[in-house]
Parts: structure tokens; C-alpha cells; sequence
């Protein structure tokens, strides 16, 4: 069993009188008052001093080492004096991210991580630390999206803490601490004339892109990464195998997003595009390396390539091609949702009010579940009143609206 120590004061016996007095040591006055000793389940001392007054600190920490014990859940105190940032770079280091994923972590570990908790131990963390850290980035202007993101980053390594037995509890998982949450953004689609005016006002070299991504739902790297040799035109779809994305400063193939490949249905009128594409564009080979720079050399024959034959780089495209074009289509003050995944939400948005169902929408988009397509693009479902009416003007011989998209989608906001 073990005991609380008192450094400052002992018991002696008088010889004379046989009475047991109190008596200063040597050490009284310097140093910490009170040590804990205990053993622990492998049988080796342990121990952990106290300040002066912080007797009943010790005691409940002797008491909670036992308990401990007897449960099964002790932890060496000593554990927990690993640096946070140490042992995040161990965590990093451990991960099975994907190469641009590692990038964006260890982006934001440098940002606003490390500078606040690199040289704290893990086990000194709390959860005022943690709600100071949140209150530091809201008070310097980092954007609710990016605070959560970073918040994950935090929870994750400390959970990872926890799992290693280095420190009892996750700070982060405090019911005082309030997790920074993305805010809701609902998607408005851009209307099928918008649409219409970014593809004419893009250069003919580029303006496949846009039937690839409002007509197919092809992210901006699948775009970039597609080949016609991914068309089955007796089956009528396009395989998305891979992408082009930027690792380290340089390009690389990848799988889609989430190592997810699928089918999408392929249209006529995009097959139409495409074969007019290739005729004034002819594809051309590209050979990059597959995930990571150091990896294995892949060849692809490619719809879109730079005018030097090239894959195509995002920021350059961006820059030169879309910003430019989207301002001609009428787009004076973009924001966020004007990027480029403007077209997939076009794309999500006519086939909602076509009738498809969001399982299947799901599958064409890539997304990895289809409760996150649900909660995306809910309020662009046709309501059962609008079904109703069709339905009905349909059953008396009315005629139904002709429209070039959803009805949410059809001002140029």
C-alpha cells in the first residue's frame, strides 16, 4: 500500500521521555513538501510530489492511483510528460493520409497547433488551455471552417494520447469546451444561362471543362485527370479512375477523392461535346507519377491539357482560365460557391429536380456517404406540392413547365 511522505517534518522518539515528537529535516523549507509513494501494478516504485498546503492533492492523488490499480486503468503519471509537439510530429508520422492530406495537416499544425501548445505537456493540458487556444484563433480572425478543422487535429492527437495510455482524459471532450462547428452554407446552383455563358466565354481549349463538371459532376482534379479511353460508349458511362493533384509543388495521378472510383452516366450531348473536343484538341499522353512524386511513372492519353501538352496545374487554370471567364459569364463578386465546384452543384441540382434519388446522386458525385449528399442539397428537392401539382396538371391533360433547371437554380444571384 502506498503513503504520502512529509519531506519537512518527521517523527522521532525521545530516549529520555519515550514521547514521539515533531521534529524539522534538513529539507524543510526547500523543495516540495509532500511525496507520494506507491507501486505500481508491475511492482516498481513510483512517486509524485506536492507542495507545501497541498497535502489533501496528495492524498486523493495516492487514493485515485489505487483505485486505478484495482481497475485496471492505471497510467504512469510520468507518462504524460511527453511535449505536445513531439508528440504530434509521432502522431503525423504515423498517419495513412494521403500525400496532399499530410500537407494540409502539417500546414495547419505550423499555423495555429504548435505555436500555442508545441512545448506544453501532454499531461498538463486542460480544458482552459483548450477553450484559450479556440478564444486565440477567434480573436486573430481564422475562419469558423478552419478552426474546426484544426480543433479535429487537436482531438484527434490528444484521443491518440489517451489510446496510449499517456494521459487519462482528452481536454477536448470537456463539457466546457464548445468545438468550433463549420458553418452551415446552403448551396444556391448557378441557373443553366450562367452555365451557358461561362462555356462560351471560355477559351475552345478549355471549355470542355465545363460539360465534364456540370454535365457529368467531374471534380476540377477528375477534369484534369480524364481520359476518353474511361468512356464505355456501348454502356453509356464514363469510368472515373484518377485525378490530377499537386504534391509537394509537384503533379501527380491519383485515385479520385477517397480512393473512390465510379461510373457516371455519360450524356449524349456531353459524348457530342467531347468527340468535338478531340477532334480540334487530339488527347495526349502524359506520364506522371502515381500519389507521390516518388512513385511509379503512369501514362495517360488526356481530354484537357495545357497548351504545351501538359497536365494542367490548378492555381495556374484557376487564374488564367476560370476567374477570367467567369467574370465574362457575369459572376462581378465571387465568392466561395463560384468556384469550380459551381458546376457540380449545377449538376447535383438538375438531376434532383429530374427525380433522381439521392443515393444515386451520391454515387455519381463520389461522395462517401449518402446522408452527407442529403444534407447538402436537401432544400433543392422538388416539394411534394410541386410533385403534386405536375402530377395532377399531368393527369387532366395540363402541360408541364419546360424548364432549363431547377426552379431554386434559375436567378443569376
Amino acid at each position: 500500500m502506498g503513503h504520502v511522505e512529509d519531506r519537512w517534518w518527521r517523527d522521532e522518539r525521545d530516549p529520555a521521555t519515550g514521547k514521539t515528537e515533531r521534529r524539522k529535516t534538513e529539507r524543510f523549507g526547500r523543495g516540495h513538501r509532500y511525496r507520494v509513494r506507491f507501486l505500481d501494478p508491475e511492482g516498481r516504485e513510483r512517486s509524485r510530489s506536492f507542495p507545501d498546503r497541498r497535502k489533501r492533492a496528495a492524498d486523493e492523488f495516492l487514493v485515485s492511483m489505487e483505485s486505478d490499480k484495482s481497475h485496471g486503468s492505471y497510467i504512469d503519471p510520468k507518462a504524460g510528460r511527453i511535449t505536445f509537439g513531439d508528440y504530434a510530429r509521432r502522431w503525423l508520422a504515423s498517419q495513412t493520409f494521403e500525400a496532399s492530406t499530410h500537407n494540409s495537416v502539417t500546414w495547419r499544425l505550423n499555423a495555429q497547433i504548435l505555436p500555442f501548445f508545441e512545448r506544453r505537456e501532454l499531461g498538463d493540458i486542460s480544458p482552459t488551455d483548450v477553450r484559450t487556444w479556440i478564444r486565440g484563433m477567434q480573436d486573430r480572425g481564422v475562419a469558423e471552417s478552419y478552426q474546426a478543422g484544426c480543433f479535429a487535429h487537436v482531438s484527434s492527437i490528444l484521443t491518440a494520447a489517451v489510446d496510449d495510455r499517456l494521459i487519462r482524459e482528452n481536454p477536448c471532450h470537456a463539457r466546457s469546451v464548445v468545438r468550433p462547428k463549420r458553418p452551415p452554407v446552403k448551396v444556391i446552383p448557378w441557373s443553366r444561362t450562367r452555365v451557358d455563358a461561362l462555356r462560351t466565354a471560355m477559351r475552345d481549349r478549355f471549355a470542355i471543362f465545363v460539360a465534364l463538371g456540370a454535365g457529368c459532376g467531374l471534380r476540377q482534379g477528375e477534369a484534369f485527370g480524364m481520359s476518353p479511353d474511361d468512356i464505355d460508349r456501348e454502356a453509356g458511362v464514363l469510368h472515373v479512375v484518377r485525378q490530377v493533384r499537386l504534391v509537394d509543388s509537384r503533379l501527380a495521378f491519383a485515385p479520385p477523392k477517397r480512393n473512390k472510383t465510379r461510373d457516371v452516366p455519360i450524356p449524349d450531348a456531353v459524348l457530342h461535346l467531347v468527340d468535338q473536343h478531340m477532334r480540334r484538341f487530339p488527347p495526349v499522353p502524359v506520364t506522371l507519377p502515381w500519389r507521390t512524386p516518388s512513385g511509379e511513372p503512369t501514362t495517360a492519353r488526356l481530354l484537357l491539357t495545357d497548351e504545351r501538352g501538359g497536365a494542367l496545374r490548378r492555381n495556374h487554370f484557376n487564374e488564367a482560365v476560370w476567374n477570367p471567364a467567369r467574370k465574362a459569364a457575369g459572376v462581378v463578386n465571387p465568392t466561395r460557391q463560384d468556384g469550380t465546384h459551381a458546376l457540380r452543384h449545377y449538376y447535383a441540382s438538375v438531376l434532383l429536380d429530374a427525380g433522381e434519388n439521392i443515393r444515386a446522386l451520391s454515387e455519381y458525385l463520389g461522395h462517401h456517404d449518402p446522408g452527407f449528399t442529403l444534407r447538402t442539397y436537401t432544400h433543392l428537392m422538388p416539394s411534394s406540392s410541386a410533385r403534386t401539382r405536375r402530377a395532377i396538371d399531368a393527369a387532366f391533360g395540363g402541360r408541364e413547365e419546360q424548364a432549363d433547371g431547377p426552379g431554386t437554380a434559375q436567378g443569376d444571384s
